[in-house]
């Protein structure tokens, strides 16, 4: 079962599951009239639900589930049973039977959430090596696209040229290249050079210590 959250952390986690990106608090106060803040906030970046960045010079937050968050919305979602969060009015429980149902068809179409609200290119159909190596895993994939984009050992290869040919969700994507970097298998680092980042560059880049890197290299293929 799922932890219990309060009112407006499970407004938050699902606000973000729609949005399926960074989210600072500026919009959310805009899409569903309150910031995701002091103890709502902290407890949720405790709990590994979600992770938060400060930005800009008044140092306001922009937050993002992570892949622990994610899993909460989906199991939140096939739980079932359990009512909504105490202090939740007739609407809420009426959101959480809509809930369900989108739950009914996930599991029928077997899509998962990411698939649905994930960023748009999540969402593109896998291209070839994806199909190719459907009985491999993800870093399998990783390592394939690597190597065909690679023009030296150990050489540096723009995430926004890799993501295109891995046919996975964003999400995923991110979770084995972060466990990549941590193993020792791979860098991950930022352009230098930040003048010649385009915006498909910015959004194909992984956030690992509030810092976005660009640039990835394997250690051994």
């Amino acid at each position: 079962m799922t932890d219990r959250l309060g009112h407006k952390q499970t407004a938050a986690m699902f606000t973000l599951m729609v949005l399926g990106r960074e989210v600072p608090n500026q919009e959310l106060q805009e899409v569903v009239g309150f910031t995701l803040t002091g103890k709502d906030r902290t407890n949720l970046n405790a709990l590994g639900y979600v992770e938060s960045e400060p930005t800009g010079p008044r140092k306001s937050f922009v937050h993002v589930l992570s892949d622990s968050g994610w899993a909460w919305c989906e199991e939140e979602l096939a739980a079932g049973d359990p009512p909504p969060p105490r202090g939740q009015s007739t609407l809420a429980s009426a959101l959480y039977v809509l809930l369900g149902g989108l739950n009914e068809y996930l599991v029928r179409e077997n899509k998962r959430l990411f698939h649905v609200f994930g960023p748009g290119e999540t969402r593109a159909e896998p291209g070839p090596i994806a199909e190719a190596t459907t009985a491999g895993d993800l870093e399998d994939r990783i390592r394939v696209a690597y190597r065909e984009l690679v023009r030296e050992p150990r050489g540096w290869v723009a995430l926004v040229d890799l993501r295109p040919k891995l046919g996975a969700p964003a999400n995923e994507v991110d979770a084995v290249l972060k466990e990549m970097s941590r193993a020792g298998k791979a860098h991950l680092v930022p352009e230098d050079n930040r003048k010649v980042l385009t915006p498909a560059d910015r959004e194909a880049a992984i956030r690992i210590g509030g810092e976005d890197n660009h640039l990835l290299s394997i250690e051994a293929l």
